[in-house]
């Protein structure tokens, strides 16, 4: 019973017993899982999950719906019911996620909110606290008016942008209807972001380019950068950067120029943007980050998911699109810079995964409450490890053929490919590949999989 109730959770706390004299103990768990995705405190259990149970459950049940309405304000939504388990019985108390955000912990001259971090519960940190305010007043960071005059400021970039894609010139009523400023000309959040100037300190984006697969020190970085400006100056400029600190290689093939990019330019700009749209602004202390190695490229924005949930490494389920700036983000979208249905992690998993030849994931998404991070594999850094590694083996191997080093070539960019298509890529006849492929079997540089439906070759090193 008690393993069935913890999967239906969210979030969870076990308690020995209820403790009446220091509720705190417990009561911040409650402002916590109200303030979050929910959850639930299973009394009569000890630390390690074994069933101890309680001795009057009936009392316990009206002694912590008593407490919970005095202690906890606003008052949340709460279940109490007991279960019994090897004839001992637990009192379960369900909270659920709450709109009236944030929930304190308001008794003994005390008023503080609380979040989980991990399986903690925590004070909320200022930043986390605005963001529950914003979202208990149904408001987001993007709506909140400024005392800042629009005349006062200049949006040329951001409205030549706008011209380039939509083909619409921007009229002062639109920046009225997009909810930019209001009808006396003071700029929301969302319309100071967009201005050509450097206005809030904070919304910066750090660039690096590490030599090798980890981060050192800056002696050990090719380049760098800290990007300052409007939101679409920001993407620009990080695009830019990306673009210079990355390769795109190529390739002929019969049908023509086959083009080998590091990474694709839609993934890419998909996870930029939606650090732009989803990032949290009311850290003021951090900024986005952009760090690319030899093997990876990592993109870190503030503010974990907008519903509270973790995520750690690949997403296989549907995601729910919730905007924690919306104003920015439809934006965003009337530019075509993202898809209002909210599709953006299908789009940069598809767009990734069609780059390298095989069945599995290449990227990696993980969101705490406090960041969310992409990584995104280097389509082009297996094969490049392969080439040294065959150039290592054929400077040992002097004696190795010309076709030899062709057709091992060929292998490693495509594994499945057929002796009848060595032959034509190379220009051999059949008997010249089997030869060919002789003579790498022999010196140990390929083996081939008869395993497969259609044979395969495996390299060895």
């Amino acid at each position: 019973m008690l393993s069935k109730l913890i999967s239906e959770c969210s979030d969870y706390d076990f308690k020995l017993d209820l403790e009446i004299k220091k509720p705190k103990s417990w009561l911040k768990s409650v402002s916590a899982f109200a303030n979050g995705l929910g959850g639930a405190l299973f009394f009569g259990v000890d630390d390690n999950g074994k069933v101890i149970g309680v001795d009057n459950p009936q009392f316990i049940s009206e002694k912590i719906s008593e407490i919970v309405n005095s202690k906890i304000n606003p008052i949340p939504t709460i279940r109490i019911e007991p279960f019994s388990e090897n004839n001992k019985v637990i009192v379960v108390l369900k909270v659920s996620p709450g709109p009236a955000t944030p929930y304190y912990y308001a008794a003994d001259g005390i008023r503080e909110a609380y979040i989980r971090n991990g399986n903690q519960s925590i004070i909320a940190p200022t930043h986390i606290l605005d963001e529950l305010i914003l979202k208990g007043q149904n408001k987001s960071y993007d709506s909140i008016q400024t005392k800042l005059l629009k005349n006062d400021y200049s949006f040329s970039i951001f409205e030549a942008d706008f011209l380039e894609k939509t083909h619409t010139r921007l009229a002062i009523e639109d920046y009225i209807s997009f909810s930019l400023m209001d009808a006396n000309g003071f700029l929301t959040n969302a319309g100071v972001l967009l201005a050509d100037q450097y206005i809030y300190r904070h919304n910066r984006i750090f660039c690096t380019r590490w030599n090798g697969t980890t981060k050192t020190s800056l002696e050990e970085a090719s380049d760098d950068i800290e990007l300052t400006g409007g939101l679409i100056e920001l993407l620009k400029s990080t695009l830019k950067f990306i673009k210079n600190n990355t390769k795109k290689k190529w390739k002929k093939e019969p049908q023509g120029r086959v083009e080998m990019p590091d990474y694709d330019e839609l993934a890419i700009r998909e996870v930029i943007v939606n650090a732009l749209i989803h990032r949290q602004y009311t850290n003021v202390g951090s900024e986005i980050s952009v760090n690319i190695y030899d093997d990876r490229i990592e993109i870190t924005s503030p503010g974990g998911m907008v519903s509270g949930q973790k995520i750690q490494g690949t997403i296989n389920e549907k995601i729910p699109s919730l905007r924690r700036n919306p104003i920015i983000a439809d934006v965003f979208a009337r530019m075509k810079y993202m898809d209002r249905r909210g599709s953006g992690f299908d789009k940069i998993k598809d767009k990734t995964n069609s780059l390298f030849n095989d069945d599995k994931s290449h990227v990696q998404f993980y969101a705490t409450d406090t960041f969310f991070s992409v990584i995104i594999e280097n389509a082009n850094y297996k094969n490049d490890k392969v080439n040294d590694k065959v150039n290592d083996k054929v400077n040992d191997k002097v004696n190795l053929s010309k076709n030899a080093v062709e057709v091992l070539q060929l292998i490693k960019e495509n594994p499945f490919i057929t002796r009848l298509e060595l032959a034509k890529r190379i220009n051999k006849s059949e008997s010249t590949i089997n030869r060919t492929i002789k003579e790498l079997k022999e010196n140990k540089f390929i083996d081939e999989k008869t395993s497969d439906k259609n044979g395969s070759w495996v390299i060895i090193f």
